[in-house]
């Protein structure tokens, strides 16, 4: 069950970050208030996985779930640049978080 808080809070992790930028500083109401809701949630969603996977393998996974998302989002709709290095980094936080799956006795 750790493993699918874990996996909903990296989801929300994205949905905050799409809707903080759309927020554009904290100046729309509604973009902020979904900004606020979802960092709760996710937080939330961190913590109750924490009770059971260690901190490092948490952490990490909730960040690379996160970071590529966010990355995959503004490709996908808000039109940002796409390079080979920008794929290449987002392959390598994937092969980590992989690794850091691996690695867990969790």
């Amino acid at each position: 069950m750790a493993w699918i808080f874990l996996l909903f809070a990296g989801v929300l992790e994205i949905v905050w970050a799409f809707s903080m930028k759309q927020s554009n500083g904290f100046t729309r109401l509604w973009p902020s208030v979904i900004t606020l809701v979802a960092m709760i949630a996710s937080f939330g969603l961190l913590a109750a996985a924490m009770r059971t996977l260690p901190l490092g393998t948490a952490y990490t996974i909730w960040t690379g779930i996160g970071a590529v998302g966010a990355f995959i989002v503004g490709v996908v709709f808000l039109g940002e640049h796409l390079s080979l290095m920008r794929i290449a980094a987002a392959v390598l936080i994937v092969s980590g978080l992989v690794l850091m799956k691996l690695s867990s006795s969790s």
